[in-house]
């Protein structure tokens, strides 16, 4: 008797739901905090979230609706500028061996003479909730020339090296070229190593960054180049993509999605526009943004994640990002191509400065005067 034969079941492909709107709630309702620009988590299963607050204190809290209370992690309010509205301590990152070094890196805008800087410091030995201010390691100071588009956003990457962002300077219009001026840090996304840091060398580059052996005066350490205000950028922690949302000058903002080396353009560029000159400027060489959108009371992009948790079906795969000034949050779907689908998910009354995720995926909004919101499907 012949076996018959089996034809296996092909797996069918995941439907995802399209886009729609949500509504938002507070996701800690008894937490106070104020002047949030971050919120992370370590790599350590403690199911704890880390707080940034741009005054200089990092707080921590338990990743529980009900927490009522956070603690300070560390205080460099007294070496942090905060002086200007772009300024103050605007970025947090957890080593990669964080269970077993305790190294955790800031980003902070310093004074006398107005810099950037990026610090190593380490948890106390004896209590996890705790980190020495004394302990500094700096890592990276870059000169600021005035006191707006700091950028000051820092992660690992999936590869386990530093990614850092820079603004081009800040004024108006980039007056001094730094977006296009790649002697210069500023105006771009850097990508170092600091796992073998030593006080004669805080970090070196890595050997597959784009410029490495170019000469001719160019930072190795550039990424990618061309880049106004990178207000937050994140990595697809699916894919490993990196996306960047740039701050516009006053009439556009925009969306990348990074390959390493490329140019986005500013300030030729603002958007898929031409700013400096305004008409028939030259786009060779430039990789345009996969989104952007107008101003209409919206001022500052303020960019977020792709979304690869489970809580909202809706949302996996798309990216979210908000404006600043509108209190409006959208989310976006891009096949590396084009961008396929894209609806407002929410228009909120917040300020919105930053979105957080915690070890599970799951995205938070956080607001300058009202604390840490999420989304959740309408009713």
């Amino acid at each position: 008797v012949a076996t018959p034969t089996l034809t296996p079941t092909p797996t069918p492909t995941p439907t995802v739901p399209p886009l729609e709107p949500m509504a938002l709630e507070s996701a800690f309702p008894s937490l106070t905090l104020e002047k949030l620009v971050g919120l992370t988590y370590p790599p350590d299963g403690t199911n704890r979230l880390f707080a940034v607050l741009q005054p200089g204190q990092i707080m921590v809290f338990l990743n529980d609706t009900a927490t009522t209370s956070a603690h300070v992690f560390l205080d460099i309010t007294d070496r942090v500028n905060s002086t200007g509205n772009e300024e103050g301590l605007l970025g947090l990152a957890f080593d990669p061996g964080y269970p077993i070094n305790g190294y955790f890196y800031v980003s902070y805008t310093a004074s006398s003479p107005r810099r950037s800087v990026i610090s190593r410091f380490s948890v106390s030995q004896g209590d996890p909730n705790q980190a020495d201010p004394a302990n500094e390691f700096v890592i990276l100071e870059v000169d600021q020339p005035y006191p707006n588009h700091n950028g000051g956003h820092i992660a690992f990457g999936p590869d386990g090296y530093l990614y850092i962002g820079l603004g081009d300077g800040g004024a108006a219009g980039d007056p001094l070229g730094n977006g296009q001026d790649r002697g210069t840090l500023l105006g771009s996304i850097l990508r170092i190593d600091v796992s073998n840091a030593t006080p004669g060398t805080p970090y070196v580059i890595p050997p597959g960054n784009p410029f490495v052996g170019e000469g001719g005066g160019i930072r190795e350490e550039l990424w990618a180049y061309g880049l106004r205000n990178p207000w937050r950028f994140s990595f697809d922690r699916l894919t490993g993509d990196l996306w960047v949302a740039d701050v516009g000058q006053a009439d556009y903002e925009e969306i990348d999605v990074i390959e390493p080396g490329s140019n986005y353009g500013w300030n030729i560029m603002e958007g898929t526009h031409c700013y400096s000159p305004s008409a028939q400027c030259s786009q060779a060489g430039l990789t345009l943004p996969i989104s952007e959108y107008s101003h209409n009371g919206e001022c500052s992009i303020i960019g977020g994640y792709v979304y690869r948790s489970s809580l909202l079906p809706s949302l996996y795969g798309a990216y979210l990002y908000a404006d600043h000034c509108s209190g409006t949050v959208w989310a976006l779907r891009y096949d590396g191509v084009q961008v396929t689908e894209q609806a407002e998910l929410v228009d909120s009354e917040l300020t919105i400065t930053a979105f957080g995720e915690d070890a599970q995926g799951e995205v938070y909004i956080l607001s300058r005067d009202n604390g840490i919101y999420r989304l959740r499907p309408l009713p």
